[in-house]
């Protein structure tokens, strides 16, 4: 008699967040509409959008602030509350003032202890770079120092999930950098990073998956190289001598916008190959000629663009 043994396969890994066809509204805005997502253990995420986007409504939904009018929103496969309950989240919001009339010391200390999982004060002061002003008054802080005091709070704890709502708004080069080296040892340790943010070329440099909100449709969730190829256009930059036929320049084909400065011209083009041989069609001679992939800055304005004249 031959026993046969089977392998259960591995259970699928809970979703760290998980939004099922989410809308809010405020009256007749529509803040969030129908957003359906992922996100899983140790990645790092930004959101993007204009203002009114939806970004903030987005946070305030994962974090239990807000309910949806439509859809299920969950946090390790539970609800927010709980999941907030259990210290698996720690926040860092743009709304919200400190106490006042404390020291940094003792506010970090309050929030440590407060924690279902805490660090220990010292240990959360070195990692934000607050120690120096840990006997400065909440309310005598400059707008950085306040804000790595917010980060500071929002890592009192071992959270597995870091929200961060605009982060790095007055804080210098330095600070920033320093900021983000942080963020990159709590993913490398399985935590998920979630950060909306206006520095685009930090979500370019940071964030492994990048989400673009506009009035509150997820209108691309990608790497940002893949954000980048989603806006279907190229950039061309060259230079001429002499007078410019600004008319026949405009009138190359393939053209989504075009950019004349002094001597120096700059496309974007959703075929930049067709658009340079026009170009040399011309009779012109192009010098110091560069073709190059849109930044993450330019494909965000493109997809965005595309997306206001397509409901216009």
């Amino acid at each position: 008699m031959v026993t046969m043994t089977t392998t259960a396969a591995p259970a699928a890994t809970t979703p760290v967040v998980g939004f099922d066809q989410v809308t809010k509204t405020y009256g007749s805005v529509r803040a969030v509409d129908g957003i359906s997502l992922r996100l899983h253990p140790g990645e790092t995420v930004a959101l993007l959008g204009p203002n009114g986007a939806g970004k903030s409504t987005t946070l305030d939904l994962l974090l239990g602030l807000k309910h949806p009018d439509g859809g299920t929103v969950s946090l390790f496969g539970g609800t927010p509350r709980e999941a907030i309950a259990d210290g698996r989240v720690g926040a860092m919001l743009q709304s919200g003032g400190l106490m006042d009339e404390v020291t940094v010391a003792e506010l970090v200390k309050l929030a440590c202890s407060l924690h279902p999982r805490p660090y220990k004060p010292a240990e959360v002061m070195a990692r934000a770079a607050i120690e120096q002003i840990a006997d400065r008054k909440v309310n005598k802080l400059s707008g950085g120092q306040a804000q790595r005091v917010r980060f500071a709070l929002a890592t009192a704890g071992d959270s597995d999930l870091i929200i961060l709502d605009e982060p790095t708004t007055g804080m210098d080069v330095s600070a920033r950098q320093a900021f983000w080296a942080t963020m990159r040892e709590q993913a490398d340790q399985g935590r998920t990073v979630l950060f909306a943010t206006h520095y685009l070329e930090e979500a370019d440099a940071i964030a492994d998956r990048v989400l673009v909100l506009h009035r509150g449709r997820l209108l691309a969730d990608g790497t940002a190289a893949e954000i980048k190829a989603k806006a279907g256009a190229r950039r061309v930059a060259f230079d001429l001598e002499g007078d410019i036929d600004g008319a026949a320049l405009r009138a190359l084909p393939f053209l989504t916008s075009i950019d004349i400065s002094g001597q120096t011209v700059r496309i974007q083009s959703s075929d930049a190959d067709a658009t340079v041989h026009a170009l040399y069609g011309l009779g012109v001679y192009p010098r110091n000629l560069e073709v190059a992939g849109l930044g993450l800055e330019q494909a965000f304005v493109a997809i965005t663009e595309a997306e206001e004249a397509k409901q216009s």
